[in-house]
């Protein structure tokens, strides 16, 4: 068990007897009154959110879980399969689980999956990967220093928003914590 201000996001959580991954923690210290720690959680297994609010002296408790690196294989159905580089044993893994990172997932990309009691709870993306844009409109030549932003298409499908000089063909890095770009990588 521990203090509500201590979940974070990808934390697991036990909640009535059912498993809930934390995809959005905010603490908040209102002027009045007691802080307090806002969430959205996630069923392990059915996949609908909640949103929950927690006092921040409240007691929580957070699940210990193994984990595997796997790296992703293929869609089948409405399942993606995913290959354990220790001993290469295949998982399914269903949709809901990762429906977040979908736009991101491309074949052989590593990850890591959570277990509780043997059964997958969870799909932890690497925190950056590369990608190449497909497609990008054309963007004002000499703008590489403003803050404007453009949206561009990645070779999974994605569209990520960036900076103006990225062009059709650029390698850029993405960050999977939050889908924003980082930069554009050099080939």
């Amino acid at each position: 068990m521990v203090n509500a201000i201590d979940v974070k996001k990808g934390s697991v959580v036990q909640l009535d007897n059912e498993l809930y991954n934390c995809t959005f923690a905010q603490f908040v210290n209102p002027g009045k009154g007691s802080a307090f720690v806002r969430t959205k959680l996630k069923h392990v297994k059915k996949g609908n959110v909640i949103e929950r609010t927690f006092k921040s002296s409240e007691k929580i408790d957070v699940v210990e879980l193994d984990k595997r690196y796997m790296s992703y294989l293929y869609q089948d159905g409405d399942h993606y399969v995913f290959m354990d580089r220790d001993d290469y044993e295949q998982l399914p893994i269903p949709e809901h689980m990762i429906e977040d990172l979908l736009p991101f997932l491309k074949e052989e990309m590593p990850v890591e999956i959570t277990y509780f009691g043997g059964d997958p709870v969870g799909v932890i993306p690497p925190n950056f990967v590369e990608r190449e844009v497909t497609y990008a409109e054309e963007g004002l030549k000499g703008d590489t220093q403003g803050t404007a932003r453009k949206p561009v298409t990645i070779e999974t499908g994605a569209e990520v928003q960036v900076p103006l000089y990225i062009k059709t063909g650029d390698m850029i890095k993405v960050d999977l914590r939050d889908f924003s770009f980082v930069e554009r990588v050099n080939k």
